[in-house]
């Protein structure tokens, strides 16, 4: 698991390597993406119930 001090190092190397312009473009498409994994494994469950159920 992080740590504290980790997730600081972590979020310090990435506003280096992002600039702070930058940071929420970053932070909003990743966002994007964990909401479109969500939603595919959703639809996948769904389908692999539906399966099972037949």
């Amino acid at each position: 698991m992080i740590g504290t001090q980790e997730l600081i190092i972590i979020l310090a190397l990435v506003l280096l390597l992002f600039s702070a312009s930058k940071l929420p473009e970053l932070v909003r498409s990743m966002g994007k993406s964990v909401g479109e994994f969500k939603k595919a494994r959703i639809e996948s469950e769904k389908e692999m119930k539906e399966k099972s159920e037949v």
